[in-house]
């Protein structure tokens, strides 16, 4: 997986390792790589669509709806970027320093 934020790639050293999926067109891949002072991560998924955080708080019981929600509120940034063959990933960086 090759994804790029603000021109930066992982680089080619940076662990992959497919999470979960049921087939291996189903696989959900995350990267980790330290770059600028943040942790920064990418996981991906071949899926259609963008995701976005859900507008309001999920019920306690629900399956979903709370992802894109604890990413935007631990990431110093983050984005949904196309994937070149398919899919898409969600890339945030962790500052390692609180400021």
């Amino acid at each position: 997986m090759r994804t790029r934020y603000e021109g930066r790639s992982p680089p080619s050293s940076a662990p992959i390792a497919p999470a979960h999926g049921t087939r291996e067109d189903h696989l959900v891949e995350l990267l980790l790589w330290p770059a600028d002072g943040h942790y920064w991560l990418a996981v991906s998924d071949p899926g259609p669509g963008t995701p976005a955080p859900a507008p309001v708080a999920p019920d306690a019981d629900a399956c979903g709806g709370r992802g894109l929600r604890l990413v935007d509120s631990l990431a110093a940034a983050w984005a949904v970027v196309p994937r070149h063959a398919c899919g898409k990933a969600v890339v945030a960086g962790l500052r390692l320093h609180a400021r």
